[in-house]
């Protein structure tokens, strides 16, 4: 039995692939601990997995110049942290970037332990950039490169997705959210964080909507203002209901219940909608840094698996949803390209290049080095 430690606190996106990397890990008999934040989102997160080992690891994002003094102290504990940590039998360390990463990254390269980093969205970020001087190995999305890396160190492996996120057949879906009984459904996902934007539009469209015999279920997210739902009928009499939720534990089994989605673009959000083959409308979140989530959005739109509406123009985004909700063919044509695009298993790739990467390290340790004459 091998020791991984995975580095993925601080957001969903971050936390929900390490999940899926520590699932396929533990279930081939390997200890694996999860080092995540003290952020809610962490805490809501990791609470359905109770098989796995969940540490809390000190770490502050650099929010501004002002506070860079504090971000170093708490790096440092963070650093000395990790470092005990490890300990001597830790095969490899992966990590997800944001600010649980760099302590435990640094503490792994001065134990000489081999360190993996996972960059799921089309414009590295920085903890990534900064972070790949100590990489073994970079997981980075097809044709994205950085430089100064060796190009054996990099392999092309897309998200990791936990193994309760699949398609399930659209009926036994909407009857764990109590709309078996309607017609089209839209869901709207804000990201683990949710979106104020987006909710507000849910709650504005949510008449049209229903009018039109659609639907609404809205992830709100955590410490968002979340209306009250309600059940009401359509223009032809039929029965129609508005739900909001603040939280949702369940994203396969309700992005399975949608006939489409509307969704921020961050990687996970993405990685999802793929693997649920869920026709979807992307309003990318025009603040995120390095505007990574819009490349996300046009990159999945380039390969014909989504439909991408700025947030400038969320004003057209009824249009676009009533346009795409009965147009069939379009419907069929992005499930057909999603089909294409979804990746096996990375989870297990991923899996089998970390133990590799333990080996390597194992071999060169137990290399005998001849004597000289």
């Amino acid at each position: 039995m091998s020791r991984f430690v995975i580095a993925c606190g601080g957001t969903g996106g971050h936390l929900a692939p390490g999940i899926a990397v520590a699932e396929e890990l533990v279930s081939r008999g390997h200890e694996c601990v999860l080092l995540v934040s003290s952020k809610g989102v962490d805490k809501r997160l990791s609470a359905k997995y109770d098989k796995l080992n969940f540490v809390k690891s000190p770490g502050k994002a650099l929010a501004s110049p002002l506070s860079v003094f504090s971000f170093l102290f708490i790096q440092i504990h963070a650093i000395v942290f990790a470092f005990r940590l490890l300990g001597r039998n830790t095969t490899s360390v992966m990590a997800f970037g944001g600010f649980t990463s760099t302590g435990v990254v640094v503490a792994a390269f001065l134990r000489g332990v081999p360190v993996a980093l996972h960059e799921a969205n089309r414009n590295p970020g920085r903890a990534i950039r900064v972070l790949r001087h100590f990489a073994k190995r970079l997981y980075l999305p097809d044709g994205i490169g950085l430089s100064n890396v060796p190009a054996s160190f990099v392999h092309y492996v897309g998200y990791p997705v936990r193994k309760e996120i699949k398609k399930l057949p659209k009926l036994n879906a909407r009857k764990e959210f109590g709309f078996e009984d309607c017609g089209k459904l839209l869901v709207v996902l804000g990201g683990s964080q949710g979106a104020a934007s987006l909710n507000k539009w849910a709650a504005d469209s949510a008449k049209t909507l229903c009018a039109n015999g659609i639907s609404l279920c809205c992830v709100c997210g955590p410490d968002k203002d979340v209306p009250s739902d309600y059940e009401t009928r359509d223009n032809t009499g039929k029965p129609v209901k508005v739900s909001f939720l603040p939280f949702c534990d369940k994203m396969g089994t309700l992005m399975s219940a949608a006939d489409i989605v509307v969704s921020r673009a961050g990687a996970g959000s993405i990685a999802e909608i793929i693997e649920c083959e869920q026709p979807s409308i992307l309003v990318p979140y025009p603040f995120a840094a390095d505007n990574h989530q819009m490349a996300n959005a046009r990159y999945l739109e380039q390969q014909g698996g989504c439909v991408v509406l700025e947030q400038e123009r969320i004003d057209g985004l009824l249009s676009e949803v009533l346009d795409l909700t009965f147009s069939d063919w379009l419907i069929e044509r992005l499930c057909f390209n999603l089909r294409q695009i979804r990746k096996d298993n990375c989870a297990a790739t991923i899996a089998d290049d970390l133990i590799e990467l333990g080996e390597s390290r194992k071999k060169a340790k137990n290399v005998v080095k001849p004597k000289l004459p």
